[in-house]
């Protein structure tokens, strides 16, 4: 608790009045002053008018001027926030004229106003050095020098002052100038002396009271023990126009003396940036030395202490100390390098400017410097080259790869189209979305009609400055092939002629097919499906090559005909089954003749008439045509012999008369030759025997012979030996096969009375199983007919023979086991065991097994068509005869596909990363599966249908599995995606596997910093030290890494600099004491940068009472005059005024009290309020002046 005793001196006159002394140059009001407040007025008599008000512009709107009453006044509400100063000073100027003629007077008065309110703060002003300043002018009408001489009176310095000073008397003196002297308030001069016009003579009264006591301290001005009042003055001659007084008050104002002088200030001011922020945009690629910007500071000090450096420093980013530099004296920021955009958009800068006073101070800003873009980049394609595969046959619209490609310029000359360069001819197959990058087929792709592509894509930039760019690159689109073309056959109809004695295992024929399709597709198998029976024929599966297996036979076939497939390897494979051969049979002259029987025996009676046919000698020939030809003729004969033979037909008839007494028995020959080449011939004997003529006819022994020969029997061998008995005597018996000796198989010759038949041609039990032969026996007239049975019996002479040397079969991978796959079988000729044939498999292939009777071949395990495509199964069939005969093919067993298999990607899971600033399209990753399964069901797509797409935020090529951005994304809303996509194939059912993909989004500087409010308050205690943090500012960024440092600083407010923010802290600094009662609050705006990025927020600075200043009160004086009379009385009742005093501390509450000189209680004093009423008993018209003493505490 401070208190503090002021002396009141308390005088009772017949007129209370208000000293102008008293309180006459420092004026204090209340902030809530009522409009007509008088602030200053000018005594108004017949001397002084009220000429001119000097105040601040800042007072203009609650100021004004009354001058016919000379009075200044408050016109409006005062606020002092304000107030630039408090207290500011008004000066009113006074056009005073005296007794003296021709001498006007101008004075000038200085009023410091305070104005006091609960927001307020009043600044400890100096003492001015004047009270008065005074220029007094003889006013002539010419220019000419107006002189007085020594000791000349000039006028009365009295009549100028105020009423109340010269009512105390002075003693005043004339100091600064020996020109003047004062003597009973007058003004000499003190030698000679002219005045010039627009000259002034200057000289400083001082006056000094001349009473002792209580009564010096009336009309005390500021605490002054020393001087009443002083003036300056000027005295001089010239003209009182307005243009002339005004001239000579700037004169005034420009000297070192005088109420108004401009004093030059020695304390070092800070310099301040304006704008404190500077932001700016350069372009990219300027020649280094490019001017940026002008940096400049205010620095209201004058000479060394005025003279500013600047300096920069990067923030963030230290390579941005490269790129530019300031020059320190003109501030002017340049480019040190040629700036790359792409390298580096940004660059922040503190930048200071320091005085050279003392001590040297330092003003800061902020530099953000944007590298604009210019289109200085191509656009780069994810590849060069592209590759990718399809098949033919694409549906329309099929997407076949995306293109991409980037630019690093910014987007306006980023903004790429694409296109195809060369989509004529060929091409034009294809098209390309000129924004996505996306190539589809827009016609039929056939890659037997064309194999390849290559198309040449252009992206181009769009842009403007200085023109657009452009980059190529080559897209080659290999077409695989599908399985749509069946082999064809390079003939209809292939037609060969094989001699019939070719050697086996030569080839005969050449067969060629071709297949338009690809690879394993147009690889041709072929095989002989139909004609084969005997199964002489074989085609090599590779090549084509037909050979002859076995030995061919004309006379036992002329001509085969064979169907040929052709097979494609394709999955499934097509065929072609139109292949025809012939094969036709050569005849070779390979069959000599063959008599039926030789010797030949007969017998003739000699009686026969001639041309009598005496027997039919018959030869055969297993040849054709003129091969087998015979012609007959007669060898070993003697001259006129009585017989011929018809060299056509074979028959013997007698040419001659025979004469048995004469010859009785005839030996000759008989040969047979064909007309072949080389001709081939046979011979044969013929014994003739001449018979008597008898009456008897011969009998067969047994009239039925039965008889078994094996199909195999040599040609020669003998069958049975028939007998016949002729009961004459002498009678030959002679014996002849008369039918049934079908294909002339055997013959019978005479031998011993008997006929022996013998085997004169091979036998095949295919064609022939029984003959029944009628033979006769002749004595020559007469005869007698038996039956000859003979049974043909079956010989292992044929192997079994399957139809092809080639099967091909499909089965699918999902059949169970036991299935039957197909059913393989052989034919054989031959009969009973020699045809009963038994199936077996050449290799031991556990998947299947072959049934040994029935030649079904079943499965024995599980197939995967993934493990393996197909089996090749080597069966034979084999007879069961004796030797046993066997035939080998091959069975092509093609495992079919099934979707049996998910697909399967080549990772467990994916990750990508993506600046969150990307333009749409801009691919991030890309998945990859494969699926075991062949075709369609291998065939897999991707899609995010039935998994997570981040809520449409990303697409993924369904071909490539390459995911992109379909729309804009925000890191500060969704930093990590977790996507799912699925990888499908195409079989039915379609069988699908999940990935999981996680993209995490980049940072890019997209966000200004965020105050957590627009406007807040901050409470600091008074009088805390100095460099104390009073608090800290801090924003949110919700960026990250070095997109989210904040940079902060003060931009407005800080005049003087009365705080400092850190400018990475954010810590709020105080620089100079800070005192409640000067300024209770600091209102500052702060600016979070984020570069380029920023963002403010208003910050009150609020401070807070602390009881540190000890009550004020000035001595005053209470003057009144009371008349009382019989008719009135004016003695005041109420309250009369309060006490002066105040307490800088607004939160203190003062107490009153009177510590002496009031024993009588003629003043009544509250002593919370400090209100005055006069007590009663001075209500009388006794004079009375007291002294009293009050203290005022808080």
């Amino acid at each position: 608790m401070f208190a503090i005793k002021w002396d009141l001196l308390f005088v009772i006159f017949g007129l209370c009045k208000l000293i102008s002394l008293a309180n006459g140059y420092i004026v204090h009001i209340n902030e809530d002053a009522e409009p007509g407040t008088v602030i200053s007025s000018v005594e108004q008599s017949g001397a002084c008018t009220l000429n001119q008000v000097i105040a601040p512009k800042f007072t203009k709107p609650f100021i004004e001027t009354d001058e016919a009453g000379g009075i200044v006044s408050v016109s409006g509400a005062l606020h002092c926030d304000l107030l630039l100063s408090n207290p500011f000073s008004v000066y009113t100027v006074a056009d005073c004229v005296t007794h003296i003629p021709g001498f006007r007077h101008l004075l000038t008065t200085q009023y410091d106003v305070h104005v006091h309110g609960k927001d307020c703060v009043n600044k400890h002003k100096r003492k001015t050095k004047w009270d008065l300043d005074v220029i007094s002018l003889l006013n002539v009408n010419n220019h000419q020098r107006e002189c007085f001489k020594a000791d000349s009176y000039i006028f009365s310095v009295w009549d100028l002052l105020p009423d109340s000073v010269i009512s105390n008397s002075l003693h005043c003196n004339v100091t600064g100038s020996s020109v003047f002297y004062i003597s009973n308030g007058q003004l000499f001069v003190s030698r000679a002396q002219c005045f010039k016009h627009e000259s002034l003579l200057e000289f400083d009264l001082r006056c000094n009271r001349r009473g002792q006591g209580a009564a010096e301290s009336v009309g005390k001005r500021r605490h002054d023990d020393t001087h009443d009042i002083s003036v300056h003055w000027r005295v001089g001659h010239g003209s009182f126009r307005h243009g002339y007084l005004e001239k000579l008050l700037k004169r005034a104002a420009r000297s070192d003396s005088g109420i108004v002088s401009r004093r030059k200030r020695n304390v070092n001011s800070s310099p301040q940036f304006q704008p404190p922020m500077y932001q700016v945009s350069v372009p990219e690629n300027k020649p280094a030395g490019t001017p940026v910007i002008v940096l400049k500071a205010v620095d209201p000090d004058e000479g060394e202490a005025g003279r500013l450096d600047y300096f920069i420093e990067a923030l963030f980013d230290s390579r941005s100390n490269n790129l530019f530099a300031v020059d320190p004296v003109s501030g002017v920021v340049s480019t040190v390098e040629i700036l790359d955009r792409e390298t580096k958009d940004t660059h922040v800068f503190r930048v200071n400017a320091v005085d050279h006073g003392t001590p040297r101070r330092t003003a800061m800003a902020s530099l953000t410097i944007t590298v604009s873009d210019t289109n200085d980049h191509d656009p780069v394609f994810e590849q060069q080259d592209y590759k990718e595969s399809v098949r033919e046959n694409l549906e329309i619209g099929y997407e076949v790869l995306t293109v991409r490609a980037t630019d690093g310029d910014a987007p306006m000359n980023g903004n790429i189209l694409y296109r195809v360069i060369n989509s004529n001819g060929t091409n034009d197959v294809f098209e390309i979305d000129s924004r996505s990058g996306v190539i589809r087929t827009k016609g039929p792709v056939d890659r037997e009609t064309v194999d390849a592509y290559t198309l040449l894509v252009e992206a181009n930039d769009q842009g403007q400055d200085p023109g657009p760019r452009s980059a190529t690159a080559t897209v080659h689109i290999v077409v695989e092939d599908e399985n749509d073309n069946a082999p064809q056959f390079s003939e209809k109809r292939y037609v060969v002629q094989v001699p019939e004695d070719l050697a086996p295992n030569t080839e005969i024929l050449q067969v060629t097919a071709t297949d338009q399709d690809k690879g394993s597709n147009a690889v041709v198998h072929f095989s002989i499906m139909s004609g084969n029976t005997r199964g002489q024929f074989y085609i090599d599966a590779q090549s084509g090559k037909m050979d002859l297996v076995s030995h061919l036979d004309y006379e036992a076939n002329k001509e085969y005909t064979l169907r040929i497939r052709a097979q494609d390897g394709g999955r499934p494979p097509l065929s072609n089954i139109s292949g025809l051969v012939t094969v036709q049979v050569l005849d070779i002259n390979d069959n000599a003749p063959i008599f039926v029987s030789t010797p030949f025996q007969a017998t003739v009676l000699e009686n026969v008439p001639i041309g009598y046919s005496v027997i039919h000698i018959q030869a055969v020939d297993a040849d054709s045509g003129d091969n087998s030809r015979l012609e007959y003729r007669l060898v070993d004969t003697t001259p006129n012999f009585p017989f011929i033979i018809n060299n056509s037909t074979g028959w013997i008839v007698v040419a001659a008369e025979l004469d048995r007494e004469s010859v009785d028995f005839y030996n000759f020959g008989v040969e047979a030759r064909d007309h072949g080449t080389p001709l081939m011939s046979s011979s044969a004997s013929i014994s003739m025997t001449i018979l008597d003529v008898n009456d008897n006819n011969p009998e067969f022994t047994q009239k039925a012979y039965f008889m078994r020969l094996n199909e195999d029997a040599a040609v020669g061998t003998s069958v049975v030996t028939v007998s016949a008995v002729d009961q004459d005597i002498n009678s030959v018996v002679t014996y002849q096969i008369s039918s049934g000796n079908t294909r002339n198989r055997f013959s019978i010759t005479s031998q011993s009375g008997g006929g022996l038949i013998t085997l004169a041609l091979p036998l095949d039990y295919k064609l022939e199983r029984q003959y029944v032969l009628s033979v006769t026996a002749s004595d020559g007239t007469r005869f007698d007919t038996a039956k000859v049975y003979i049974n043909v019996t079956d010989a292992n002479t044929h192997r079994p023979v399957f139809q092809s040397s080639h099967y091909t079969v499909n089965l699918n991978e999902d059949r169970p086991v036991g299935t039957t796959v197909v059913v393989i079988s052989a034919t054989d000729e031959d009969t009973g065991e020699n045809a009963r044939i038994t199936y077996f498999m050449d290799d031991s292939i556990p998947q299947f097994n072959i049934d040994a009777d029935t030649g079904a071949v079943t499965t024995q395990m599980e197939l995967d068509y993934e493990d393996q495509l197909s089996y090749t199964l080597a069966i034979t069939a084999r007879d069961n005869g004796i030797p046993q005969k066997s035939d080998t093919t091959y069975l092509e067993i093609l495992v079919i596909d099934v979707n049996d298999n998910s697909p399967r990607f080549l990772r467990d899971h994916y990750t990508g990363s993506v600046m969150e600033d990307v333009p749409l399209y801009t691919s991030v990753v890309q998945v990859s599966a494969t699926d075991r399964d062949s075709g369609l069901n291998g065939r897999v797509f991707y899609t995010f249908q039935g998994g997570d797409d981040g809520d449409g935020d990303f697409i993924i090529e369904s071909t490539s599995g390459i995911v992109r951005t379909l729309r804009r994304l925000d890191r500060e809303n969704m930093p990590i995606y977790n996507l799912q996509a699925y990888a499908v194939d195409k079989g039915v059912p379609a069988l699908k596997t999940p990935v999981d993909i996680q993209v995490t989004i980049l940072d890019v500087n997209d966000n200004p910093p965020v105050f957590e409010k627009d406007e807040f308050d901050i409470m600091v205690e008074e009088n805390s030290p100095i460099g104390l943090v009073v608090a800290h500012i801090s924003a949110s960024d919700p960026d990250e890494g070095s997109n989210a440092q904040i940079m902060y600083q003060i931009v407005e407010g800080n005049i003087p600099e009365v705080f400092q923010l850190d400018i990475f802290s954010g810590e709020l600094t105080a620089l100079m004491d800070l005192d409640y009662e000067v300024r209770s609050e600091y209102v500052i705006v702060v600016q979070a940068t984020s570069a380029p990025l920023v963002s403010r927020a208003t910050v009150h600075i609020k401070l807070i009472d602390k009881n540190d200043n000890v009550p004020v009160l000035k001595n005053f004086q209470i003057i009144f005059n009371n008349y009382v009379t019989d008719k009135s009385n004016s003695f005041p009742t109420g309250v009369i005024g309060r006490i002066p005093a105040y307490d800088p501390d607004v939160s203190d509450q003062l107490h009153y009290s009177f510590e002496a000189g009031n024993e009588l209680n003629l003043v009544l004093l509250n002593q919370s309020t400090g209100e005055i009423r006069l007590s009663r008993d001075l209500d009388n018209n006794r004079p009375l002046e007291a002294s009293m003493r009050i203290a005022v505490s808080g």
